[in-house]
């Protein structure tokens, strides 16, 4: 995408990222959970944000349905669309980790291209693939939303799982499958990957 001619950024002048994280007490990091409808991401990510919370971390969650609803309502689910979801998400997030804020994200972004995608923009030395890696038949079978059940019926088109495919993570930085991890023992896990990242010492 080129840019215009006439703008001019001023990241140069602004307060940086290390000045935000002294005041926060705490260093950022992007949680990014992958995986299929009904793996589980949501409730996670959920439920690390409040434990972070509890911890005195500042957290935002980004999931999929509240920024299709929001940012991205203009976006459909072609593939093209996909990526662009995609992109403008891991802008917005890069604004929040150079915020200093914890930030995680709940989305099923089903390719390589798009993780490799949206670490790159926000530095993959900032980024956690988190790989909620719960088998398909397990996911259709909770169905939450009943997704799956349209997808079947031909109702939803290029559905991920079903009729468009689903690329596993090939280095995820955490694999939790939730049909044989409890939220509690996925917590446990992530906090141990975490904590240490965004632990001040000084």
């Amino acid at each position: 995408m080129k840019t215009a001619n006439n703008i001019y950024p001023i990241f140069d002048r602004m307060q940086q990222r290390s000045d935000k994280e002294a005041l926060l007490k705490q260093r950022s990091v992007m949680v990014w959970f992958t995986g299929l409808s009904g793996s589980g991401k949501s409730t996670i990510a959920i439920a690390l944000e409040r434990e972070l919370h509890q911890r005195g971390f500042l957290c935002r969650i980004l999931d999929g349905d509240n920024i299709r609803s929001g940012i991205n309502n203009n976006l459909g689910f072609s593939p093209d669309d996909r990526i662009e979801n995609i992109r403008r998400i891991a802008e917005v997030s890069k604004l929040f980790v150079d915020t200093g804020i914890i930030t995680i994200a709940a989305f099923i972004s089903p390719s390589n291209e798009m993780r490799k995608l949206a670490s790159g923009i926000i530095g993959p030395e900032n980024f956690l693939e988190i790989f909620v890696d719960t088998p398909l038949e397990v996911c259709e079978q909770r169905d939450v939303k009943g997704l799956y059940a349209k997808a079947r019926k031909g109702e939803i088109k290029e559905f991920t799982g079903i009729s468009a495919p689903f690329e596993a993570p090939e280095n995820p930085a955490l694999r939790l499958d939730t049909s044989v991890l409890s939220v509690e023992e996925s917590i446990r896990q992530l906090l141990d990957l975490i904590l240490p990242k965004i632990q001040r010492t000084e």
